[in-house]
């Protein structure tokens, strides 16, 4: 599994091509990739992340908590389950306020094999840890 360096360093490292080409460049990588600011549930302070998007509904825009099949949820996902009052950023667009909802049992049923169908390395994902992977729902306020 990805150590939270590894992550942090990738973060920066696709923060900064986004930077360098003025977002001409970053903001697709196989799927769509987003900017989610949490609240951190320990800091209060705003915490931001870079992340891709395998599916959206409507207006909603759906996210995989994965972390790399690590057996342990991103921290992200746990400031926005503390906390679902987020902002979203697509595509470099000014960021929305957002209303983090986590996928119900059914939800996560009817989504999970059409996004590992598309993008195999969430399957893989699964294989690796024993927690289920949680979906995440952004939704306009």
């Amino acid at each position: 599994m990805p150590s939270d360096f590894v992550l942090k360093t990738m973060n920066t490292v696709h923060r900064g091509l986004i930077k360098l080409t003025g977002g001409r460049a970053g903001w697709q990588v196989a799927m769509p990739v987003l900017e989610l600011t949490t609240v951190g549930r320990k800091s209060g302070q705003p915490r931001t992340v870079l992340l891709t998007s395998p599916h959206q509904e409507g207006d909603a825009v759906v996210v995989v908590a994965s972390r790399g099949g690590d057996d342990t949820h991103p921290a992200w996902f746990l400031n926005l389950r503390d906390n679902p009052e987020v902002e979203v950023s697509l595509k470099g667009a000014p960021k929305q306020p957002m209303r983090a909802r986590i996928a119900d049992a059914e939800e996560r049923a009817r989504l999970w094999p059409k996004i590992t169908a598309e993008f195999k390395n969430y399957a893989q994902y699964q294989t690796k840890t024993e927690r289920e992977i949680p979906l995440v729902f952004l939704e306009p306020r």
